[in-house]
C-alpha cells in the first residue's frame, strides 16, 4: 500500500524557518481572506482547485475562496493555520445565494432525491460504509442528492464551467452500467455517433435555450445533434425528471392486462403486498419520485420532452417513436409478471425456503442480496435487463433495446421457468432412508 506523504510538506516548510522566523510568522496579522490561494500554493496543497479556480469565471468576476468557503462574517480574519469557520464541503444553498433559479429548479429534480432513494433500499444498510457513505460505489453518483453534492456533482470543482456540463460526458459517470447504461446506449445512438464526429467544432457556450434556434443556420459552431442536457434540460432547466420515472411505472393503466401485469411487478418491488394493498414502501417510492403516480404527471414530463423532439423532427413522428417506447414496456411488463409468478408459486407451495428477515414472496429490491439462485436471476432480469429493454428504446439505440434488452429478458423468462421446474423436481422427489449401520 502506498502511503501518501502530502500531509508532511506544511511541517517541512516550517521546520526551515529559524526560531526568530517563525515567531514573526506567529505575530504577524492575519491574512485577509483572498490571501487563501497564495498560502495553499505556498504550501503545494490542493494545487489543482487553485489551477482549476484561476481559470474560472468565479475568479473573473471576483468570486474568491472567502465567498463560498468562510462561513459567517467574511470580514474577519483568520490565522493562516485556523480553519475555524472554514467550510470545505461547500452545500448547494451557498450556490444559490447567486444562482438562485437553477438552484430552485434542481431542487424539483429526480437528482435532489437521488439520496433519498439510495437510503429507501432495503439493503443499502447492510452493504460496507465506504460503499454508501464513503462514496466508493452507490453513494459516489447518489451523492447528487446530498446537501454538498447538488452543484458540483455536474459542475466541478474548482473550475465550475457550464460549457463542461452541458457536454454529454458530463453524465457518463453515474449514467452508466448495469442498470443505467444511458451513456452506452446515446453514445452508440445515431444521435451520440452525430455527437462524437461534431462535438469539437461546437461552441460549448452558447446556452442551451439558444441551440437549434436558427435552423436555417449554415454554422458548424451550431449542434446538429441532442445531447443529454438539451434533451433533459430543456432550456437549461436543472428540474431533470422523465416520463415514466427510474422503474417505468406509472399508475393506472387504462389497459386491463396491463394493470395486472403491472400490480405483479409492484408485488415484487414492496409497494403491493400480496393481496394488492399498499404497503409503507408507497410512501417511499412517492418520497424518491421513481415512478409517476397519476397520468397527469406523466403527461406533463411526455409533452415536455416531445416539445424538445420537436426541434429537430416532424412532431408526429416524434410523438410515434416515444409511443413504440411505451408499447415496448408493456410488453416487458408481460414478461417479467410471468417470471415473478412463477417464483412467487414456489413460495407458495413451500418449495422455496421462507426468508428469514422478510415475507414469503419476491422482494427485487433487495438486489444481490437475493438468497437463491433463481431470485438472483429474477432481479437481474428487472433491474439490468427490462431497464435496457425500455431504456434502449428511448435512447433509439436499436441493438441494446433488442440484444442486450429483450432478448435477455426472453432467455431469463426460459431459465427461471426450467429452474422451478427442477426445483419441484427436486421437492417431489421421495427421500432416500438413511442406511442402516453394520
Amino acid at each position: 500500500m502506498r502511503l501518501s506523504l502530502r500531509w508532511l510538506a506544511p511541517l517541512f516548510v516550517a521546520s526551515l524557518l529559524s526560531p526568530a522566523a517563525r515567531a514573526a510568522a506567529e505575530d504577524a496579522p492575519a491574512p485577509k481572506t483572498d490571501d487563501c490561494v497564495g498560502c495553499h500554493a505556498a504550501r503545494g496543497i490542493t494545487g489543482s482547485a487553485i489551477r482549476d479556480w484561476k481559470q474560472s469565471k468565479h475568479a473573473q468576476q471576483g468570486v474568491d475562496c472567502a465567498e463560498c468557503h468562510l462561513r459567517g462574517d467574511k470580514t474577519k480574519k483568520t490565522s493562516a493555520c485556523d480553519t475555524t469557520g472554514v467550510v470545505r464541503a461547500v452545500p448547494g444553498a451557498v450556490c444559490a445565494n447567486c444562482h438562485g433559479d437553477q438552484f430552485n429548479e434542481f431542487q424539483h429534480s429526480k437528482h435532489a432525491l437521488a439520496w433519498v432513494a439510495m437510503e429507501a433500499m432495503p439493503t443499502t444498510k447492510d452493504q460496507p460504509k465506504a460503499i454508501m457513505d464513503g462514496l466508493k460505489g452507490c453513494g459516489g453518483c447518489h451523492r447528487v442528492g446530498l446537501e454538498t453534492g447538488r452543484c458540483d456533482s455536474c459542475h466541478t470543482r474548482h473550475l465550475f464551467s457550464a460549457a463542461e456540463a452541458r457536454r454529454s460526458e458530463a453524465c457518463a459517470t453515474c449514467h452508466m452500467g448495469f442498470d443505467h447504461p444511458q451513456w452506452e446506449m446515446y453514445s452508440t445512438s445515431k444521435h451520440g455517433i452525430l455527437y462524437t464526429q461534431n462535438a469539437a467544432d461546437w461552441d460549448w457556450n452558447v446556452p442551451l435555450a439558444d441551440w437549434f434556434k436558427d435552423p436555417g443556420k449554415a454554422d458548424a459552431s451550431v449542434p446538429r445533434s441532442p445531447t443529454c442536457a438539451f434533451c433533459h434540460m430543456p432550456g437549461g432547466n436543472h428540474g431533470v425528471k422523465t416520463a415514466w420515472g427510474f422503474l417505468a411505472v406509472r399508475l393506472p393503466e387504462d389497459d386491463k392486462e396491463w394493470m395486472a401485469d403491472r400490480v405483479e411487478i409492484l408485488k415484487a418491488l414492496g409497494v403491493l403486498d400480496k393481496d394488492g394493498k399498499p404497503t409503507e414502501r408507497l410512501d417511499v417510492v412517492k418520497a424518491g419520485d421513481v415512478a409517476r403516480l397519476s397520468k397527469e404527471t406523466w403527461q406533463v414530463e411526455r409533452d415536455r420532452m416531445l416539445g424538445q423532439c420537436a426541434q429537430c423532427h416532424a412532431p408526429t413522428f416524434a410523438k410515434a417513436e416515444l409511443e413504440k417506447g411505451d408499447e415496448i414496456i408493456r410488453a416487458a411488463d408481460r414478461l417479467m409478471a410471468e417470471a415473478i409468478q412463477t417464483v412467487n408459486a414456489l413460495y407458495k407451495d413451500r418449495i422455496l425456503p421462507e426468508p428469514r428477515s422478510r415475507p414469503a414472496s419476491v422482494d427485487v429490491l433487495r438486489f444481490y442480496e437475493a438468497e437463491s439462485p433463481i431470485e438472483q436471476k429474477l432481479y437481474v432480469m428487472l433491474l439490468e435487463h427490462r431497464m435496457r429493454t425500455f431504456q434502449g428504446a428511448f435512447h433509439m439505440n436499436p441493438d441494446y433495446q433488442h440484444w442486450y434488452g429483450w432478448a435477455e429478458m426472453k432467455r431469463d423468462l426460459a431459465e427461471i421457468k426450467a429452474e422451478a421446474k427442477e426445483l419441484r423436481r427436486q421437492h417431489a422427489a421421495p427421500k432416500a432412508a438413511p442406511k442402516k449401520s453394520g
